[in-house]
């Protein structure tokens, strides 16, 4: 009993190198959260912010984060018996020969490669690629962007000696080491989805060599140790053993507890995601979702959206861009829009958004496509359009789930995380969207909680990921409303005839906006 005891002592950090804002918390041994941490990314202008990131920005946010969850739970330091780093999916920068970033990190928002995965489509290339990586032809995916930079940025091209993700930058200003887990290097595009090797097919056409790209390794393996600056700057001791862990939507799964068969991840933060883990590789006959390795033994199968939260912070920067010009001092928060969007009925009476703000990637996969608030009369106010985002975002997690369903993946209910997870008001429009129950752990921030969940693998505190689900604590459960299902299925049914008919004009607005 004494040895259990002073094992209990013992504490794991996971940090979420996220879009936004680096995350950090620690956890106990038992799955508790004794600390958080979080830094927002400093940006000269907000599109820089989501689209090319300075990585000496995000290294500095990770590291502080780390920091303010140590210092927040009061532990002591050398007791940390593990640590994990999560990273956003789908970023690319370059290195010269000495390890000097050549540009920014281009993340999942930078659509600058629509073209060449346009130009993949039209070669008829598409169920070769994706029978291949998992990964349908669309700008947000490394391999496109390499494409991209081939053909528009060759001074930069020409000069990387290595090709890596804000997680592979970040972790080796570390520890030194350069590695890559398998779920970040399928998320490029450029893994094979079943081998879990490096793609000859897509290296060849990227024109990037195997040594040009980090080295694959499983989640649990354990990396040196920290740099020394490092540690202490994060109050933790530099031989802390430092596991590879997984991207953030692997980690948001893990996190959540959405580990068993019919049992789905929602996610809505930046973006939005809806997910499962498999045990085996699954590929949708039309090209809808995608499949990702997490590791020899699990894959990450589902859809994600490029317009969640962002296009809610779109909205509120709108109104109080215009507040400001009327010289009003008030701003609004998130939490003013929800209580406006209360005040709006089931279907925001009969406004509908198409909140495509940033190009659109599952089910359709358009960079294409841009936004719209369709049916608006004289009597529509702003909690209407607010309304409308919300419900918006909804109705494209529900064409996600219903390209799972003709998978035959069953999605009994979801786990929701994200920041989503702040708005009642949100939760049970998706839950009433989507027609199931939304568990919403007690934790929101599950992403750096599932990187902590890895330290604990790595380090043997648990035998597998399945045993994450029981020490995820559930905080609230959201049910489908009976008499909201009626309204949100025929304005859903409205949704999908407007994409329709709107698609054809994405395109021509798009070269009309110069983006192509």
């Amino acid at each position: 009993m004494q040895g259990r005891a002073v094992s209990r002592r013992d504490w794991f950090l996971g940090i979420d190198l996220g879009t936004g804002s680096s995350k950090a918390v620690v956890v106990d041994e038992d799955g508790n959260v004794l600390g958080f941490g979080s830094v927002e990314y400093a940006a000269e202008d907000v599109e820089r912010k989501w689209v090319e990131q300075d990585p000496e920005i995000l290294l500095r946010a990770a590291v502080e984060a780390g920091k303010m969850a140590s210092e927040a739970a009061g532990v002591p330091p050398h007791r940390c018996a593990g640590m994990s780093l999560g990273g956003a999916l789908h970023t690319l920068t370059a290195l010269d020969s000495a390890g000097n970033p050549l540009m920014g990190v281009m993340t999942w928002a930078d659509t600058r490669a629509a073209d060449e995965a346009f130009r993949v489509r039209k070669e008829g290339r598409t169920e070769e690629l994706y029978r291949e990586t998992g990964c349908p032809p669309h700008a947000m995916y490394p391999f496109y962007k390499l494409l991209w930079l081939r053909a528009h940025r060759n001074e930069i091209f020409s000069k990387a000696s290595r090709w890596v993700s804000a997680k592979e930058y970040v972790l080796w200003k570390m520890t030194g080491e350069v590695a890559v887990d398998p779920s970040v290097a399928s998320g490029s595009g450029l893994l094979h989805v079943r081998s879990l090797r490096w793609s000859r097919t897509c290296l060849e056409m990227a024109g990037v060599k195997e040594g040009q790209l980090s080295q694959l390794r499983n989640p649990t393996e354990r990396l040196e140790g920290l740099r020394r600056d490092v540690a202490e700057a994060m109050r933790v001791h530099h031989r802390v053993p430092v596991f590879l862990g997984s991207s953030d939507a692997v980690n948001s799964s893990l996190g959540a507890g959405a580990v068993g068969k019919g049992q789905a991840t929602c996610m809505v933060g930046t973006s939005g995601a809806l997910r499962i883990i498999s045990r085996e590789p699954l590929l949708d006959p039309k090209v809808r979702t995608w499949c990702y390795a997490i590791g020899p033994e699990y894959w990450l199968v589902g859809g994600a959206i490029n317009n969640g939260g962002v296009a809610l912070s779109w909205l509120r920067d709108l109104f109080n861009t215009a507040m400001s010009l009327s010289r009003r001092k008030e701003t609004l928060e998130m939490e003013d829009l929800m209580r406006l969007a209360e005040q709006a009925p089931t279907g925001a009476g009969g406004v509908v958004c198409l909140p495509f703000l940033a190009g659109e990637r599952s089910p359709n996969w358009n960079s294409h496509a841009s936004g719209a608030f369709i049916g608006l009369r004289l009597e529509h106010g702003p909690q209407h359009l607010i309304r409308a985002v919300l419900e918006g975002v909804g109705y494209r997690l529900r064409s996600i789930m219903e390209a799972l369903q003709e998978m035959d993946i069953s999605i009994r209910g979801a786990s929701a995380s994200g920041g989503f997870t702040r708005s009642s008001l949100w939760l049970q429009i998706v839950s009433d969207v989507l027609g199931i129950d939304l568990n919403v752990p007690k934790w929101g921030e599950t992403s750096a909680v599932g990187a902590a969940f890895w330290a604990m693998l790595g380090a043997g505190r648990v035998k597998s990921i399945e045993e994450f689900s029981s020490m995820v604590k559930i905080g609230e459960r959201f049910s489908p409303i009976q008499e909201n299902r009626g309204p949100y299925e025929r304005t859903y049914a409205v949704y999908k005839e407007l994409y329709s008919a709107l698609e054809p004009s994405f395109q021509e607005l798009s070269r009309i906006r110069g983006k192509t």
